[in-house]
């Protein structure tokens, strides 16, 4: 089915045909409906589904003509806020409808200035939202549309508080709309009490990883990590890799280590100024830079569709952000990879991974990489480079599958 037939504005429809879409991903086929409708909805899908367009679209319909603030779109990181005003633009390039995006890490010149000037949609991270709201720079009791983007990153942040804080001084008359990659019992307490009899649209399972993802671990001592990570470099066959630390000094030691040996690497984690995460950010979009090493802030800002690979250099602690990070590949029905160094110290983490996303990953060991421990885990490893990934043929001399 065609947007066409969704129902949507023709001036949206306009700015659908320009941004280059055809048809309408899943959760857009079942979401845009709903919400055109007026309906509260509960939106459970895996990253890089196409959900930003899934509200976005629709809410534009409904706002329709220039007037004041009645929509707000709430998301747990700068980059992602950032982002999500993006998009909403290229929608409504062929409409007056204007939008700002509100964050913080940043002067409040601009977006003072923008605020002052009329606007019809905020897309905001809460705190510096609720900054602005305590400014006395807008106003939320005329909000007709509230969407909770990434609810249980959110959550994950400590942010709820502020979250409920921002829902109470909206009008209670509103629609509502969360979505959210898992919905653990916190946010299914959320729904209940923010939304009112919603509709539910679920895309694939609640903590399966993307289909479009081939993924597998690779054992080795602690001590050869950094060179494990290199030698995947060596041999494989990349567009543009995402590789995700768990500690800001750890993404700053392993870019420095690349860097020195020829890459061209971009850094993004929350030490680094607006202006530096923004320049790292369009660098890697624009392909200045192959390689970007992030924390993760990263796992749900980044949307880039260059990225072939992501490469976890530490396991992370919970198995949400394993599904997260291995998000940014694979996105909107492309094929990608995601390779795991993992050491004897992370089984635990490995283990919870597996039980949370339902299946077992397969181990790959390397020649001249210390793996011995591997048989603890999986007595008959693949002597195979990677995992099969059927968006490239093998690359002879390069391990390439």
């Amino acid at each position: 089915m065609p947007f066409a037939k969704l129902g949507l504005s023709p001036k949206i429809l306009d700015g659908v045909n320009a941004a280059g879409y055809t048809d309408p991903t899943p959760i857009q086929l079942r979401a845009i409906p709903i919400i055109l409708s007026g309906r509260d909805l509960i939106g459970s899908a895996q990253t890089g589904t196409g959900k930003t367009a899934a509200f976005a679209l629709p809410l534009l319909s409904r706002l329709g003509q220039r007037g004041k603030l009645r929509a707000l779109v709430l998301e747990p990181t700068r980059e992602l806020a950032a982002q999500v005003e993006t998009a909403i633009r290229d929608y409504a390039r062929f409409t007056d409808l204007r939008t700002v995006v509100v964050f913080g890490g940043t002067g409040y010149g601009r977006q003072d200035q923008a605020l002052r000037q009329g606007v019809d949609i905020v897309v905001a991270t809460p705190g510096r939202l609720l900054d602005q709201i305590h400014r006395r720079m807008l106003r939320l009791d005329e909000i007709e549309m509230l969407v909770l983007d990434e609810a249980d990153r959110m959550l994950d942040m400590g942010f709820m508080p502020d979250v409920r804080k921002i829902i109470e001084r909206c009008p209670r008359s509103r629609q509502t709309m969360l979505f959210s990659a898992t919905i653990p019992p916190e946010i299914e307490q959320l729904c209940r009490w923010a939304l009112r009899n919603p509709e539910t649209v679920e895309i694939g399972q609640r903590r399966a990883p993307a289909e479009t993802v081939s993924h597998a671990f690779y054992p080795v001592d602690v001590g050869q990590k950094q060179e494990l990570l290199e030698e995947l470099l060596r041999r494989t066959d990349y567009d543009q890799v995402l590789i995700f630390c768990r500690t800001k000094n750890g993404a700053d030691r392993v870019a420095r280590r690349l860097q020195q040996k020829g890459h061209s690497v971009a850094v993004l984690h929350s030490s680094r100024t607006q202006r530096e995460r923004e320049s790292a950010l369009g660098g890697f979009r624009n392909g200045r830079y192959e390689v970007m090493v992030a924390t993760d802030i990263a796992a749900r800002g980044i949307d880039v569709e260059q990225i072939s690979h992501v490469i976890n250099f530490d396991v992370p602690h919970h198995p949400e952000d394993y599904v997260h990070r291995i998000g940014r590949t694979g996105r909107a029905q492309s094929v990608g990879d995601a390779f795991t160094i993992m050491t004897a110290e992370d089984l635990q983490e490995v283990a919870a991974i597996e039980h949370f996303i339902g299946q077992k990953i397969p181990r790959v060991k390397l020649e001249g990489f210390d793996y011995a421990y591997c048989r603890l885990l999986d007595p008959n490893p693949k002597p195979a480079f990677g995992a099969r990934s059927s968006r490239r043929s093998y690359a002879p001399g390069r391990g390439r599958w």
